[in-house]
Protein backbone atom coordinates (compact mmCIF):
# COMPACT_ATOMS: atom_id res chain seq x y z
CA UNK A 1 0.00 0.00 0.00
CA UNK A 2 0.99 3.64 -0.41
CA UNK A 3 1.45 5.11 3.07
CA UNK A 4 2.39 8.59 4.23
CA UNK A 5 3.54 9.31 7.78
CA UNK A 6 3.50 12.97 8.78
CA UNK A 7 6.00 13.65 11.52
CA UNK A 8 9.51 12.19 11.61
CA UNK A 9 9.88 12.28 15.36
CA UNK A 10 10.02 9.27 17.61
CA UNK A 11 6.64 7.70 16.82
CA UNK A 12 6.48 8.80 13.21
CA UNK A 13 9.94 7.63 12.23
CA UNK A 14 9.55 4.22 13.87
CA UNK A 15 6.12 3.81 12.26
CA UNK A 16 7.40 4.81 8.80
CA UNK A 17 10.44 2.54 8.94
CA UNK A 18 8.52 -0.47 10.26
CA UNK A 19 5.71 -0.15 7.71
CA UNK A 20 8.33 0.04 4.97
CA UNK A 21 9.94 -3.10 6.41
CA UNK A 22 6.55 -4.82 5.97
CA UNK A 23 6.70 -4.01 2.25
CA UNK A 24 4.57 -0.86 2.05
CA UNK A 25 5.71 2.14 0.02
CA UNK A 26 6.18 4.86 2.63
CA UNK A 27 6.76 8.60 2.41
CA UNK A 28 7.77 10.39 5.58
CA UNK A 29 6.88 14.08 5.77
CA UNK A 30 8.36 16.56 8.22
CA UNK A 31 8.43 20.38 8.17
CA UNK A 32 11.97 20.44 9.61
CA UNK A 33 14.24 20.81 6.57
CA UNK A 34 17.41 19.90 8.49
CA UNK A 35 15.81 16.73 9.83
CA UNK A 36 14.65 15.66 6.38
CA UNK A 37 18.09 16.30 4.88
CA UNK A 38 19.63 14.16 7.62
CA UNK A 39 17.14 11.35 6.97
CA UNK A 40 17.64 11.52 3.22
CA UNK A 41 21.36 11.03 3.85
CA UNK A 42 20.65 7.92 5.93
CA UNK A 43 21.04 9.58 9.32
CA UNK A 44 18.61 9.30 12.21
CA UNK A 45 17.84 12.25 14.53
CA UNK A 46 17.01 10.13 17.60
CA UNK A 47 18.64 7.22 19.40
CA UNK A 48 16.65 4.00 19.16
CA UNK A 49 18.42 0.63 18.89
CA UNK A 50 18.26 -0.72 15.33
CA UNK A 51 16.41 2.23 13.85
CA UNK A 52 19.27 3.58 11.75
CA UNK A 53 19.81 0.19 10.06
CA UNK A 54 16.05 -0.15 9.44
CA UNK A 55 15.81 3.30 7.85
CA UNK A 56 18.88 2.78 5.67
CA UNK A 57 17.81 -0.69 4.50
CA UNK A 58 14.36 0.44 3.41
CA UNK A 59 15.68 3.59 1.74
CA UNK A 60 18.09 1.47 -0.25
CA UNK A 61 15.22 -0.85 -1.23
CA UNK A 62 13.17 2.13 -2.47
CA UNK A 63 10.35 1.59 0.02
CA UNK A 64 11.06 4.63 2.21
CA UNK A 65 11.72 8.25 1.34
CA UNK A 66 11.42 11.60 3.06
CA UNK A 67 10.19 15.04 2.04
CA UNK A 68 9.08 18.36 3.46
CA UNK A 69 6.19 18.58 0.97
CA UNK A 70 2.73 17.86 2.34
CA UNK A 71 1.37 18.06 -1.19
CA UNK A 72 3.59 15.14 -2.19
CA UNK A 73 2.70 13.24 0.94
CA UNK A 74 -1.05 13.61 0.45
CA UNK A 75 -0.82 12.81 -3.27
CA UNK A 76 1.09 9.60 -2.52
CA UNK A 77 -1.16 8.22 0.19
CA UNK A 78 -3.92 5.67 0.40
CA UNK A 79 -3.38 5.81 4.16
CA UNK A 80 -1.95 8.87 5.91
CA UNK A 81 -0.72 8.73 9.51
CA UNK A 82 -0.66 11.86 11.65
CA UNK A 83 2.26 11.31 14.03
CA UNK A 84 3.19 14.80 15.19
CA UNK A 85 3.80 15.99 18.73
CA UNK A 86 1.08 16.87 21.23
CA UNK A 87 3.11 18.62 23.94
CA UNK A 88 1.49 19.56 27.24
CA UNK A 89 0.14 23.06 27.74
CA UNK A 90 0.40 24.92 31.04
CA UNK A 91 -2.94 23.54 32.23
CA UNK A 92 -1.85 19.97 31.42
CA UNK A 93 -4.03 19.60 28.33
CA UNK A 94 -2.57 18.26 25.08
CA UNK A 95 -1.61 20.93 22.55
CA UNK A 96 -3.31 19.89 19.31
CA UNK A 97 -2.04 22.71 17.11
CA UNK A 98 0.33 20.46 15.14
CA UNK A 99 -2.32 17.77 14.64
CA UNK A 100 -4.87 20.28 13.38
CA UNK A 101 -2.25 21.99 11.19
CA UNK A 102 -1.73 18.66 9.42
CA UNK A 103 -5.50 18.26 9.05
CA UNK A 104 -5.73 21.70 7.43
CA UNK A 105 -3.02 20.78 4.94
CA UNK A 106 -4.80 17.54 4.10
CA UNK A 107 -7.93 19.57 3.34
CA UNK A 108 -5.88 21.84 1.10
CA UNK A 109 -4.28 19.04 -0.95
CA UNK A 110 -6.66 16.05 -0.94
CA UNK A 111 -7.63 14.88 -4.43
CA UNK A 112 -8.89 11.30 -3.92
CA UNK A 113 -10.27 9.03 -1.17
CA UNK A 114 -8.04 8.73 1.87
CA UNK A 115 -7.94 7.05 5.28
CA UNK A 116 -6.45 9.45 7.84
CA UNK A 117 -5.00 7.75 10.91
CA UNK A 118 -4.46 9.59 14.18
CA UNK A 119 -1.27 8.00 15.55
CA UNK A 120 -0.45 10.93 17.82
CA UNK A 121 -1.59 10.61 21.42
CA UNK A 122 -4.68 12.79 21.52
CA UNK A 123 -7.64 13.33 23.88
CA UNK A 124 -11.11 12.02 23.21
CA UNK A 125 -12.82 14.07 20.53
CA UNK A 126 -9.72 14.75 18.44
CA UNK A 127 -10.82 12.40 15.66
CA UNK A 128 -13.96 14.44 15.18
CA UNK A 129 -11.97 17.70 15.28
CA UNK A 130 -9.55 16.42 12.63
CA UNK A 131 -12.44 15.33 10.41
CA UNK A 132 -14.13 18.74 10.79
CA UNK A 133 -10.90 20.56 9.95
CA UNK A 134 -10.30 18.48 6.81
CA UNK A 135 -13.91 18.94 5.75
CA UNK A 136 -13.66 22.71 6.12
CA UNK A 137 -10.67 22.71 3.79
CA UNK A 138 -12.49 20.62 1.21
CA UNK A 139 -15.56 22.85 1.34
CA UNK A 140 -13.39 25.94 0.83
CA UNK A 141 -12.02 24.31 -2.33
CA UNK A 142 -15.42 23.11 -3.52
CA UNK A 143 -14.40 19.46 -3.07
CA UNK A 144 -16.76 18.54 -0.24
CA UNK A 145 -17.78 15.33 -2.04
CA UNK A 146 -14.31 13.82 -1.67
CA UNK A 147 -14.41 10.70 0.52
CA UNK A 148 -12.12 10.47 3.55
CA UNK A 149 -12.32 8.77 6.93
CA UNK A 150 -10.51 9.54 10.18
CA UNK A 151 -9.61 6.58 12.37
CA UNK A 152 -7.69 6.28 15.64
CA UNK A 153 -4.71 3.93 15.93
CA UNK A 154 -2.79 4.85 19.10
CA UNK A 155 0.83 3.80 19.49
CA UNK A 156 2.11 1.57 22.28
CA UNK A 157 5.86 1.84 21.77
CA UNK A 158 8.41 1.71 24.57
CA UNK A 159 11.47 3.83 23.94
CA UNK A 160 14.46 1.53 23.69
CA UNK A 161 12.31 -1.35 22.39
CA UNK A 162 10.11 0.45 19.86
CA UNK A 163 10.92 -1.65 16.81
CA UNK A 164 10.25 -4.88 18.68
CA UNK A 165 7.00 -3.44 20.02
CA UNK A 166 5.86 -2.42 16.54
CA UNK A 167 6.87 -5.63 14.77
CA UNK A 168 5.63 -7.96 17.53
CA UNK A 169 2.63 -6.12 18.99
CA UNK A 170 0.61 -7.37 21.92
CA UNK A 171 -2.40 -5.73 20.30
CA UNK A 172 -3.27 -3.23 17.58
CA UNK A 173 -6.00 -0.87 18.72
CA UNK A 174 -8.03 0.71 15.91
CA UNK A 175 -11.06 2.92 16.33
CA UNK A 176 -13.29 3.42 13.29
CA UNK A 177 -16.42 5.53 12.86
CA UNK A 178 -19.82 3.87 12.32
CA UNK A 179 -21.45 3.24 8.95
CA UNK A 180 -20.16 2.53 5.48
CA UNK A 181 -17.18 4.87 5.78
CA UNK A 182 -16.01 3.05 8.88
CA UNK A 183 -16.43 -0.31 7.16
CA UNK A 184 -14.25 0.83 4.24
CA UNK A 185 -11.63 2.19 6.64
CA UNK A 186 -11.66 -1.09 8.55
CA UNK A 187 -11.00 -3.01 5.34
CA UNK A 188 -8.11 -0.69 4.49
CA UNK A 189 -6.51 -0.93 7.93
CA UNK A 190 -6.96 -4.71 7.91
CA UNK A 191 -4.97 -4.87 4.69
CA UNK A 192 -2.28 -2.57 6.10
CA UNK A 193 -1.75 -4.68 9.22
CA UNK A 194 -2.44 -8.09 7.65
CA UNK A 195 1.08 -9.44 8.36
CA UNK A 196 0.47 -9.15 12.10
CA UNK A 197 -2.80 -11.09 12.04
CA UNK A 198 -1.85 -14.13 9.98
CA UNK A 199 -1.48 -16.53 12.90
CA UNK A 200 -3.93 -14.99 15.33
CA UNK A 201 -5.97 -11.79 15.43
CA UNK A 202 -4.11 -9.03 17.24
CA UNK A 203 -6.36 -6.15 16.20
CA UNK A 204 -8.84 -4.85 18.74
CA UNK A 205 -11.60 -2.96 16.91
CA UNK A 206 -13.65 -0.27 18.59
CA UNK A 207 -15.14 3.17 18.06
CA UNK A 208 -12.89 6.22 17.73
CA UNK A 209 -13.48 7.77 21.20
CA UNK A 210 -12.79 4.42 22.88
CA UNK A 211 -9.51 4.03 20.99
CA UNK A 212 -8.45 7.56 21.97
CA UNK A 213 -9.20 6.84 25.63
CA UNK A 214 -7.51 3.42 25.53
CA UNK A 215 -4.09 5.00 25.01
CA UNK A 216 -4.45 7.28 28.03
CA UNK A 217 -5.92 4.50 30.17
CA UNK A 218 -3.00 2.17 29.36
CA UNK A 219 -0.35 4.72 30.26
CA UNK A 220 -2.19 5.78 33.41
CA UNK A 221 -2.37 2.14 34.54
CA UNK A 222 1.36 1.60 34.01
CA UNK A 223 2.20 4.87 35.73
CA UNK A 224 0.00 3.80 38.64
CA UNK A 225 1.95 0.57 39.10
CA UNK A 226 5.22 2.52 39.19
CA UNK A 227 3.99 5.07 41.71
CA UNK A 228 2.40 2.35 43.85
CA UNK A 229 5.71 0.53 44.12
CA UNK A 230 7.54 3.76 44.87
CA UNK A 231 5.18 4.42 47.77
CA UNK A 232 5.63 0.85 48.96
CA UNK A 233 9.41 1.36 48.80
CA UNK A 234 9.18 4.38 51.08
CA UNK A 235 7.18 2.31 53.57
CA UNK A 236 9.70 -0.54 53.22
CA UNK A 237 12.43 1.88 54.29
CA UNK A 238 10.41 2.84 57.34
CA UNK A 239 9.67 -0.69 58.54
CA UNK A 240 12.96 -2.34 57.56
CA UNK A 241 11.62 -4.40 54.65
CA UNK A 242 13.31 -5.02 51.28
CA UNK A 243 11.19 -3.76 48.40
CA UNK A 244 12.83 -6.16 45.96
CA UNK A 245 11.63 -9.11 48.01
CA UNK A 246 8.18 -7.53 48.12
CA UNK A 247 8.25 -7.09 44.34
CA UNK A 248 9.09 -10.74 43.80
CA UNK A 249 6.44 -11.79 46.26
CA UNK A 250 3.56 -9.89 44.68
CA UNK A 251 4.79 -10.24 41.10
CA UNK A 252 4.55 -14.03 41.29
CA UNK A 253 0.78 -13.63 41.57
CA UNK A 254 -0.48 -14.15 38.02
CA UNK A 255 -3.17 -11.55 38.56
CA UNK A 256 -0.45 -8.96 39.18
CA UNK A 257 2.62 -10.03 37.19
CA UNK A 258 6.13 -8.56 37.30
CA UNK A 259 5.96 -5.72 34.76
CA UNK A 260 6.31 -2.11 35.96
CA UNK A 261 6.78 -3.13 39.59
CA UNK A 262 10.30 -1.76 40.00
CA UNK A 263 10.78 0.99 42.56
CA UNK A 264 12.98 3.85 41.44
CA UNK A 265 13.37 7.59 41.12
CA UNK A 266 10.06 8.11 39.31
CA UNK A 267 8.93 7.89 35.71
CA UNK A 268 9.82 10.40 33.01
CA UNK A 269 9.91 10.58 29.23
CA UNK A 270 7.44 11.87 26.70
CA UNK A 271 4.46 9.66 27.55
CA UNK A 272 3.58 8.96 31.18
CA UNK A 273 3.94 12.50 32.58
CA UNK A 274 2.23 14.16 29.64
CA UNK A 275 -0.52 11.59 29.27
CA UNK A 276 -1.50 11.40 32.93
CA UNK A 277 -1.83 15.20 33.03
CA UNK A 278 -3.84 15.28 29.81
CA UNK A 279 -6.14 12.55 31.15
CA UNK A 280 -6.69 14.50 34.37
CA UNK A 281 -7.47 17.63 32.34
CA UNK A 282 -10.02 15.80 30.19
CA UNK A 283 -11.64 14.31 33.28
CA UNK A 284 -11.88 17.71 34.97
CA UNK A 285 -13.52 19.15 31.86
CA UNK A 286 -16.13 16.40 32.13
CA UNK A 287 -16.67 16.99 35.84
CA UNK A 288 -15.21 13.61 36.83
CA UNK A 289 -11.86 14.26 38.54
CA UNK A 290 -9.50 11.27 38.52
CA UNK A 291 -8.36 10.95 42.12
CA UNK A 292 -6.19 7.89 41.58
CA UNK A 293 -4.34 9.37 38.60
CA UNK A 294 -3.90 12.67 40.44
CA UNK A 295 -2.30 10.79 43.33
CA UNK A 296 -0.05 8.90 40.90
CA UNK A 297 1.20 12.19 39.47
CA UNK A 298 1.78 13.67 42.94
CA UNK A 299 3.72 10.59 44.08
CA UNK A 300 5.90 10.75 40.99
CA UNK A 301 6.76 14.41 41.50
CA UNK A 302 7.86 13.66 45.04
CA UNK A 303 9.74 10.50 44.07
CA UNK A 304 12.11 12.40 41.81
CA UNK A 305 13.39 14.18 44.91
CA UNK A 306 13.87 11.14 47.13
CA UNK A 307 17.59 10.74 46.51
CA UNK A 308 18.21 14.41 47.23
CA UNK A 309 16.14 14.05 50.40
CA UNK A 310 18.37 11.15 51.41
CA UNK A 311 21.51 13.19 50.68
CA UNK A 312 20.19 15.97 52.92
CA UNK A 313 19.49 13.43 55.69
CA UNK A 314 23.10 12.31 55.49
CA UNK A 315 24.93 15.58 54.87
CA UNK A 316 22.63 18.47 55.71
CA UNK A 317 20.99 21.16 53.57
CA UNK A 318 24.24 22.96 52.78
CA UNK A 319 26.22 20.83 50.34
CA UNK A 320 28.92 23.38 49.63
CA UNK A 321 32.26 21.66 49.09
CA UNK A 322 30.56 18.32 48.40
CA UNK A 323 31.01 16.53 45.09
CA UNK A 324 28.48 14.06 43.70
CA UNK A 325 28.84 11.62 40.83
CA UNK A 326 25.72 10.81 38.82
CA UNK A 327 25.43 7.76 36.58
CA UNK A 328 22.58 7.94 34.08
CA UNK A 329 20.92 11.04 32.64
CA UNK A 330 18.29 9.84 30.15
CA UNK A 331 14.92 9.00 31.67
CA UNK A 332 15.44 5.30 30.88
CA UNK A 333 18.10 3.13 29.21
CA UNK A 334 18.43 2.65 25.44
CA UNK A 335 17.37 6.19 24.65
CA UNK A 336 18.87 9.67 24.72
CA UNK A 337 15.51 11.17 25.71
CA UNK A 338 15.86 13.72 28.51
CA UNK A 339 12.21 14.76 28.65
CA UNK A 340 10.97 14.76 32.26
CA UNK A 341 14.10 12.81 33.29
CA UNK A 342 14.57 12.52 37.07
CA UNK A 343 18.23 13.47 36.56
CA UNK A 344 17.19 17.02 35.72
CA UNK A 345 15.46 17.44 39.08
CA UNK A 346 18.20 15.75 41.09
CA UNK A 347 21.08 17.67 39.49
CA UNK A 348 19.40 21.05 39.85
CA UNK A 349 18.59 20.48 43.54
CA UNK A 350 22.13 19.32 44.33
CA UNK A 351 23.59 22.37 42.57
CA UNK A 352 21.17 24.72 44.30
CA UNK A 353 22.40 23.39 47.65
CA UNK A 354 25.99 24.28 46.72
CA UNK A 355 27.29 20.92 45.49
CA UNK A 356 29.50 20.14 42.51
CA UNK A 357 28.09 17.46 40.20
CA UNK A 358 29.93 15.25 37.70
CA UNK A 359 27.57 13.16 35.56
CA UNK A 360 27.89 10.45 32.92
CA UNK A 361 25.53 8.73 30.49
CA UNK A 362 26.69 6.26 27.81
CA UNK A 363 24.34 7.62 25.11
CA UNK A 364 22.63 10.84 26.20
CA UNK A 365 25.76 12.96 26.77
CA UNK A 366 25.19 15.41 23.93
CA UNK A 367 21.47 15.77 24.56
CA UNK A 368 22.04 16.05 28.31
CA UNK A 369 24.56 18.84 27.91
CA UNK A 370 22.07 20.74 25.75
CA UNK A 371 19.06 20.19 28.02
CA UNK A 372 20.87 20.86 31.28
CA UNK A 373 22.39 24.03 29.83
CA UNK A 374 18.86 25.19 28.98
CA UNK A 375 17.59 24.24 32.45
CA UNK A 376 20.34 26.25 34.12
CA UNK A 377 20.59 29.11 31.62
CA UNK A 378 19.11 31.59 34.09
CA UNK A 379 21.60 30.55 36.80
CA UNK A 380 25.02 30.35 35.12
CA UNK A 381 26.77 30.02 38.48
CA UNK A 382 25.08 26.64 38.94
CA UNK A 383 26.03 25.52 35.45
CA UNK A 384 29.69 26.20 36.23
CA UNK A 385 29.56 23.53 38.95
CA UNK A 386 28.18 20.87 36.59
CA UNK A 387 30.44 18.63 34.52
CA UNK A 388 29.04 16.05 32.08
CA UNK A 389 31.88 13.62 31.53
CA UNK A 390 32.71 11.03 28.89
CA UNK A 391 33.57 8.09 31.18
CA UNK A 392 31.79 6.45 34.09
CA UNK A 393 34.89 6.07 36.23
CA UNK A 394 36.03 9.58 35.39
CA UNK A 395 33.14 11.24 37.20
CA UNK A 396 33.79 9.22 40.38
CA UNK A 397 37.06 10.94 41.23
CA UNK A 398 36.76 12.54 44.67
CA UNK A 399 33.01 11.97 44.92
CA UNK A 400 31.24 12.05 48.28
CA UNK A 401 28.54 9.79 46.85
CA UNK A 402 27.44 8.12 43.64
CA UNK A 403 23.80 8.57 42.61
CA UNK A 404 22.48 6.09 40.05
CA UNK A 405 19.52 7.44 38.07
CA UNK A 406 19.29 5.25 34.94
CA UNK A 407 19.68 1.47 34.78
CA UNK A 408 22.02 1.24 31.79
CA UNK A 409 23.50 -2.26 31.45
CA UNK A 410 27.02 -0.87 31.60
CA UNK A 411 26.33 0.13 35.22
CA UNK A 412 25.22 -3.33 36.35
CA UNK A 413 28.61 -4.92 37.10
CA UNK A 414 31.18 -2.24 37.86
CA UNK A 415 34.56 -2.73 39.53
CA UNK A 416 33.53 -1.85 43.07
CA UNK A 417 37.10 -1.95 44.38
CA UNK A 418 38.15 0.56 41.73
CA UNK A 419 35.11 2.70 42.51
CA UNK A 420 35.95 2.71 46.20
CA UNK A 421 39.51 3.80 45.45
CA UNK A 422 38.33 6.70 43.29
CA UNK A 423 35.63 8.04 45.59
CA UNK A 424 36.27 10.19 48.63
CA UNK A 425 33.46 8.33 50.41
CA UNK A 426 32.28 4.85 49.27
CA UNK A 427 28.57 5.73 49.40
CA UNK A 428 26.10 4.60 46.72
CA UNK A 429 22.58 6.03 46.53
CA UNK A 430 21.01 3.65 44.05
CA UNK A 431 17.89 5.10 42.45
CA UNK A 432 17.36 1.96 40.37
CA UNK A 433 18.18 -0.80 42.89
CA UNK A 434 20.85 -2.31 40.66
CA UNK A 435 23.09 -3.82 43.32
CA UNK A 436 22.94 -6.41 46.07
CA UNK A 437 23.15 -4.51 49.37
CA UNK A 438 24.93 -7.38 51.12
CA UNK A 439 27.61 -7.75 48.46
CA UNK A 440 28.42 -4.07 48.90
CA UNK A 441 28.32 -4.52 52.67
CA UNK A 442 31.10 -7.11 52.38
CA UNK A 443 33.15 -4.65 50.33
CA UNK A 444 32.73 -1.87 52.87
CA UNK A 445 30.47 0.20 50.61
CA UNK A 446 27.55 2.05 52.16
CA UNK A 447 24.41 1.31 50.13
CA UNK A 448 21.03 3.04 50.19
CA UNK A 449 18.61 2.18 47.42
CA UNK A 450 14.88 2.79 46.99
CA UNK A 451 13.38 0.57 49.68
CA UNK A 452 16.68 -1.35 50.07
CA UNK A 453 19.82 -0.74 52.13
CA UNK A 454 22.63 -2.50 53.93
CA UNK A 455 23.69 -2.27 57.57
CA UNK A 456 26.29 0.39 56.73
CA UNK A 457 23.52 2.51 55.22
CA UNK A 458 21.30 2.06 58.26
CA UNK A 459 24.19 3.00 60.54
CA UNK A 460 25.02 6.06 58.42
CA UNK A 461 21.48 7.28 58.95
CA UNK A 462 22.00 6.87 62.70
CA UNK A 463 19.62 3.95 63.09
CA UNK A 464 20.03 0.75 65.02
CA UNK A 465 16.63 -0.64 64.08
CA UNK A 466 14.05 -0.12 61.32
CA UNK A 467 12.76 3.42 61.16
CA UNK A 468 9.64 3.90 63.32
CA UNK A 469 6.45 4.47 61.40
CA UNK A 470 4.40 7.46 62.45
CA UNK A 471 0.68 6.81 62.82
CA UNK A 472 -0.05 9.68 60.44
CA UNK A 473 2.10 8.00 57.75
CA UNK A 474 0.33 4.70 58.20
CA UNK A 475 -3.04 6.42 57.84
CA UNK A 476 -1.84 8.19 54.68
CA UNK A 477 -0.49 4.96 53.24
Amino acid sequence: MNVTVVGAGYVGLVTAACLAELGHRVVGVDHDQARVVLLQAGGVPIYEPGLDELVQRNQAAGRLRFTTSMAQGVDHAEVLFIAVGTPPQEDGSADLQHVLAVARQIGQHLQRPLVVVNKSTVPVGTGAAVADTIRQGLVARGHEALDFTVVSNPEFLKEGAAIEDFMRPDRIVIGVPPGAAGARARECMSQLYAPFNRHHERTVWMDVPSAELTKYAANAMLATRISFMNEMALLADQVGADIDAVRRGIGSDRRIGHSFLYAGTGYGGSCFPKDTRALMHTAMEQGTPMRVVSAVEAVNRAQKRQLVKRVVQLMGEDLSGRRFAVWGLSFKPNTNDMREAPSRVVIRELLERGADVAAFDPVATTEARRVLAEDLASTPALLQRLHVGDAAEGVLQGADALLILTEWKCFHSPDFARMRALMRDPLILDGRNLYDPQVLQSLGVTYLGIGRRNALGVARLGLTAPMPVAASELRAA
